[in-house]
């Protein structure tokens, strides 16, 4: 005989918020265009109502007189209450980007225990990995990934393609300052590019306390892809060359450049 145990974990990380950039948005016009794609979205709308709550229909607030469909897991309500965590600075929302794990768990660390095992402890770690789990490198528990921001980043601007401007939650969570979802989406990259930018003292996040990087002119302008970043001061962490997700930032910076031209 089989006996499945199902056990409810309840911790605060990023897996939780994964579900908002399962977002796709297609024109009506593109529908027509593609018959043998819109017979199947027809079949499955008839013979899956259980998924109808996922795909809805839009007036476009780009192109008048079009309809847009979005494809999407969370609902518009489940949407806005992950927000509500998303963009809380006591949890994920740091100065630099997004954490991995919500800084909640730095003052409620998540323990689970299963019988006679000895308990497992998950804490906020913002930066290098304090646990020997994976030879070291559990590097999930609390530092700003710039994959991860750059996916939810893509997210949000769907999501306002076919919410518009009128659609608006308060960021950072609690402040009484309301954006839309572009805006929101903006100030993110904000956060990520700043780990890069010189602050007032002419220092830039990525390099800590590294004072080379402030006084020596052949050392000043030399900008390292660090892995990920330290969820609480931006300081670069993991391998300085990683310049595959990292140079990601080249994006955020031109189109941050484009708004404000604009």
């Amino acid at each position: 005989m089989l006996f499945v145990f199902l056990i409810s974990i309840v911790a605060r990380s990023l897996v939780d918020v994964m579900p908002i950039i399962t977002v796709s948005v297609l024109e009506s016009k593109r529908i027509d265009s593609l018959p043998g794609f819109q017979k199947r979205l027809k079949w499955f709308l008839e013979n899956k109502p259980q998924l109808r709550q996922h795909l809805g229909k839009y007036k476009s607030t780009q192109n008048k007189g079009s309809d847009v469909f979005l494809l999407a897991i969370p609902p518009e309500e489940r949407l806005r209450r992950m927000l509500v965590y998303i963009l809380d600075e006591n949890e994920f929302l740091s100065p630099y980007g997004l954490r991995s794990l919500s800084k909640y768990h730095e003052k409620h660390p998540f323990i689970f225990q299963q019988g006679t095992e000895n308990e497992k402890c998950v804490t906020y770690t913002p930066a290098e990995s304090k646990t020997a789990m994976f030879g070291g490198n559990s590097n999930w528990r609390g530092p700003v990934w710039l994959c991860i921001n750059y996916l939810v980043i893509e997210a949000l601007e769907r999501y306002h393609l076919v919410y518009g401007d009128d659609w608006k939650i308060e960021c950072p969570t609690g402040s009484g300052n309301m954006m839309n979802l572009l805006e929101v989406s903006q100030e993110l990259a904000k956060r990520l590019v700043k780990i890069f930018l010189l602050d007032e003292n002419g220092r830039r996040p990525l390099n800590g306390d590294e004072t080379i990087y402030t006084t020596d002119p052949f050392f000043r302008d030399l900008v390292l892809f660090y892995e990920y970043f330290d969820g609480d001061t931006g300081r670069g962490v993991g391998a300085n060359h990683q310049t595959g997700w990292t140079a990601l930032i080249i994006h955020h910076i031109e189109k941050l450049a484009k708004a404000r031209e604009n």
